[in-house]
């Protein structure tokens, strides 16, 4: 399947389709120097078929986990195409999860000014959400995803079969963000994942959310208005996800921080399809430490914060808040809650 990203002169197609990685020399224009970047956890081999169908390909493995989207990290990027003779001709292409993608997205964006960048990801995260819009960033003095640039891909590829190696747990942690798109926009995803079998939907479920965020995107690239719902669960999260660093992945804080986000009557439904992805666990909250992390995001404005809320599923609301006001509602929500 096909799916167009209409964005004028940085328009792009994501294609959809199993083993697709295999004949990626079919879709990508890779007769030229490529840097294909990958981590150490994503298995070699995918990395290995990409770069075997390639005219010139170096690979470059960098460590798994969010310590990779540095300063350093960016300058290993840069220092390994200028050793390697990279021109404005040439490409980057991540084969991995978030972190790969946002890291390379970002070096393509600033070596010589700007070279094609092409996204293949491995995880099921990177799927249904950062490998597409062009968000490209690394993390800064502890606060994640400051330094950054909306840099598009030429295109993304998208190859199902590779969840099959991914561990339960990461295929929760993609979910997640499949949840949180279906709250703001799809009520019919989300009574999917509350009556069928997720397994045997993955596939759908990754379509359906590709199209939910490309008709974001395409009505505000820059993240002026509408996009912001694409932060649905992530203030909270980002601040959850900062006070327990290394212990709990991405979308699992999200999928707490969504939480106090919906209303009151919708809530149990969402706490029960959250505990079927096994994606709801109860923690000894750091509230302080959860507020210092969330309001260095970029989100907030001085002492307020536009926060996406879902009162009915399927539909939302961009509220300002208090970043004070986030917190407790936060922590009332988020401690109140027994299982």
């Amino acid at each position: 399947m096909t799916i167009h990203m209409n964005l004028g002169q940085d328009s792009y197609d994501i294609l959809v389709e199993r083993g697709i990685l295999a004949r990626a020399k079919d879709y990508l224009n890779l007769n030229r120097r490529v840097l294909v970047v990958t981590d150490t956890q994503v298995p070699a081999i995918y990395a290995q078929t990409l770069a075997a169908q390639c005219q010139s390909a170096v690979i470059c493995t960098v460590e798994t986990g969010e310590n990779s989207k540095s300063l350093g990290g960016f300058g290993h990027l840069l220092q390994t195409m200028l050793d390697h003779g990279f021109s404005r001709k040439d490409c980057v292409v991540a084969v991995g999860g978030g972190v790969v993608g946002d890291l390379s997205g970002f070096a393509a964006s600033a070596y010589m000014r700007g070279i094609d960048f092409y996204n293949i990801p491995t995880t099921l995260l990177s799927q249904i959400d950062s490998s597409i819009g062009g968000k490209t960033a690394i993390n800064f003095g502890g606060v994640k995803n400051i330094v950054g640039a909306f840099y598009q891909p030429k295109k993304v590829l998208i190859d199902p079969k590779l969840l099959e190696t991914l561990p339960a747990r990461q295929i929760s942690n993609g979910l997640a963000e499949a949840i949180k798109m279906s709250l703001t926009s799809d009520k019919k995803l989300f009574e999917l994942f509350e009556n069928g079998d997720i397994e045997s939907k993955l596939e759908e479920i990754i379509i359906r959310c590709l199209n939910i965020k490309k008709y974001v995107v395409e009505q505000d690239e820059k993240e002026a208005g509408l996009r912001k719902i694409l932060n649905f669960g992530h203030t909270v999260g980002h601040g959850i996800e900062s006070s327990r660093e290394m212990e709990l992945y991405h979308g699992e804080c999200v999928a707490l921080g969504m939480l106090p986000m919906c209303a009151d009557s919708i809530r149990p439904r969402v706490m029960k399809v959250l505990q079927k992805c096994n994606l709801y666990r109860q923690l000894d909250y750091d509230w302080e430490q959860i507020a210092e992390a969330a309001f260095h995001d970029k989100k907030a404005d001085g002492d307020s914060v536009t926060v996406t809320v879902v009162n009915e599923v399927g539909s939302f609301e961009l509220k300002t808040m208090k970043n004070m006001e986030v917190v407790e509602l936060a922590k009332t929500c988020l401690e109140g809650l027994k299982v």
